[in-house]
């Protein structure tokens, strides 16, 4: 893998990791929102010093190909802490050394204190995380960096699902038109850059053919995005 791949080439070799990883699963899987999902996207069994070196990797190449300009990473806990240190140190690998800082979940009332460690946070503040769902980590993220004087710009996530987010109205849940990546970036003004989408892995199960998963899974995947998908 290098710098030079293509974004479709990177995103493919992606899902040919995760799969392998057995981050990436396919069966019946209920979201958060309630949905059954024919798959099922676990970021935290990148859960070896080789697996999230190469997890790194695909996020910085896919930065690198980017037209991002962002300063510094933050890292919101907790499944963001690791990854965007991991990203942090390969992309100083590649020759681009960046501040990097991360959040506490709970403040601490001593020693330096505070809910904010590592480098300050100023300038363009680039937020690195797993998944979007429904945008809420992105906006405790963007209240934190602001606070602290700086500019939330972006967000880095491994999948893009593209597929509606959901609200509650009057204690019911109901989806909404746009997908949580959309309503960053058309709500809340935040560049987005995903590794992979939804659209790529099934790219990858079409590519498979009649071969294992892809015979088996490629229906159910294709009838949740006609489902549930956006554009």
């Amino acid at each position: 893998m290098s710098v030079q791949d293509t974004p479709n080439t990177l995103a493919q070799e992606f899902i040919q990791f995760s799969l392998e990883s057995g981050v990436l699963k396919f069966g019946s899987f209920q979201t958060k929102a309630g949905r059954m999902s024919p798959y099922f996207f676990n970021a935290g069994l990148f859960d070896d010093g080789a697996k999230l070196s190469r997890l790194a990797a695909f996020y910085a190449q896919k930065l690198l190909q980017s037209d991002l300009q962002f300063d510094m990473i933050f890292g919101p806990a907790y499944k963001g802490i690791p990854l965007g240190a991991a990203v942090a140190i390969e992309l100083a690998r590649l020759g681009r050394n960046l501040p990097f800082a991360y959040n506490r979940k709970e403040a601490k009332d001593h020693g330096e204190g505070g809910s904010l460690v590592g480098a300050p946070l100023k300038g363009r503040v680039l937020i690195v995380d797993d998944v979007m769902s429904a945008g809420t980590a992105v906006r405790e993220s963007i209240s934190l960096i602001q606070a602290a004087g700086a500019q939330a710009y972006g967000v880095a996530i491994a999948l893009d699902r593209q597929e509606m987010a959901t609200e509650v109205v009057d204690g019911q849940v109901r989806d909404v038109a746009h997908s949580a990546v959309q309503y960053v970036r058309e709500q809340l003004g935040l560049k987005v850059c995903a590794v992979a989408q939804l659209t790529d892995l099934l790219s990858y199960l079409q590519a498979q053919g009649d071969l294992g998963d892809a015979a088996t899974h490629l229906p159910a995947v294709q009838a949740y995005r006609e489902r549930y998908g956006v554009a």
